[in-house]
């Protein structure tokens, strides 16, 4: 998936994953997955993606600071 974010390209295809977490089984409705990626600018960002029940109910990228990338990591 890509998106552009404040005129910068998140890409998961071309970003290296730092960190990956699955909640439920693949095709549960209320299964989603988070995972954390850092491009080569290092910049961060959360893809997430989920069933019809979850959090997460298409797929989508969020830009993450460091900091927030760091607790991320720690809280998961």
């Amino acid at each position: 998936m890509q998106k552009t974010i404040c005129g910068k390209l998140y890409d998961t295809e071309t970003s290296a994953i730092v960190k990956k977490v699955t909640f439920g089984n693949f095709g549960e409705p209320c299964g989603y997955e988070e995972t954390l990626y850092v491009t080569d600018g290092g910049n961060y960002f959360l893809y997430t993606n989920g069933g019809e029940d979850s959090p997460y109910k298409a797929e989508n990228i969020k830009r993450m600071s460091k900091k927030a990338a760091d607790e991320w990591v720690a809280s998961h």
